[in-house]
């Protein structure tokens, strides 16, 4: 069987898309109380990197932006997205296009986001877009879920550790090998590096208890599984259901993480240091 692309596996999110809605948990409030006290979203002009089924666009357009345009590579998710939230959102516009090649004006946008997406990026290209498609002092972030803690990995987390080890490329899951997301140096050294200022990292831990079914369907989320072969893709995921029913009576408690990157685009008459 051939192997996904890199760039092919960033449209494989849309096969399921309401199963992918429903099993992905939310990202922390704080997450969207950090981004408001940077600028705030009513009013605002705000372009969003991979919605996917719009975890964080839903949140964004409850209050109310000028504009907010979401470029989705995924014509799948782009379809659930004009029929689950386009019709009650006059200010959604949905591109279907790669943030490379999607048409965005310059300097126009108060705010950019990427929830969970800007991995699938050439970093140093895309951050470089990204700046010139924000107004001066506008401001970009970028934050993750990250499934498990390797400084502190759950018992879930390091009995399914072997499972996923399976698929031979899925660092979240192998303690000594930080995830993308929780890679601090690389994220500030890009964002520096494209030019931004006022670039900040913000960690945050958090429990959450899941039911067999719900560990079974975030699973069959991750891209590694779902662009596996159907047959490791049958097998994982019943073992990683036996593994929560047997040793853990279904019930699991597991440990997750957010990483949450914020930075500014200079304003133009702003001589201020940069803040490392």
């Amino acid at each position: 069987m051939e192997t996904p692309s890199f760039r092919d596996r960033r449209t494989t999110f849309g096969e399921n898309a309401a199963a992918y809605q429903e099993a992905r948990p939310p990202y922390p409030a704080v997450v969207y109380d950090h981004l408001r006290a940077c600028i705030p979203f009513a009013g605002a002009r705000i372009f969003e990197i991979g919605p996917g089924t719009g975890q964080a666009t839903r949140i964004l357009l409850d209050h109310q932006p000028e504009e907010l345009t979401a470029i989705e590579p995924d014509p799948r998710l782009c379809a659930y997205l004009a029929e689950y939230l386009a019709p009650t959102a006059p200010h959604l516009t949905v591109i279907p296009a790669s943030w490379e090649d999607a048409p965005i004006e310059a300097g126009t946008y108060d705010l950019g986001i990427a929830a969970t997406a800007f991995h699938w990026l050439p970093q140093a290209e895309a951050l470089r877009k990204v700046h010139r498609a924000l107004k001066p002092g506008g401001w970009w972030a970028m934050w993750w879920n990250v499934f498990g803690d390797p400084n502190e990995p759950d018992a879930f987390h390091l009995k399914a550790s072997p499972l996923f080890a399976q698929l031979g490329e899925s660092r979240s899951w192998q303690q000594g090998q930080l995830p993308f997301a929780l890679n601090r140096t690389a994220r500030l050294d890009d964002l520096h590096a494209a030019g931004f200022q006022d670039v900040e990292a913000f960690f945050l831990r958090w429990n959450i208890t899941m039911t067999t079914a719900q560990i079974s369907a975030l699973a069959a989320t991750f891209s590694q599984i779902s662009a596996a072969d159907p047959a490791v893709k049958t097998h994982i995921l019943h073992e990683l259901a036996k593994l929560a029913d047997q040793e853990f009576g279904g019930i699991v408690e597991r440990r997750f993480m957010t990483a949450l990157y914020t930075a500014r685009k200079p304003p133009r008459s702003s001589g201020a240091l940069e803040r490392r």
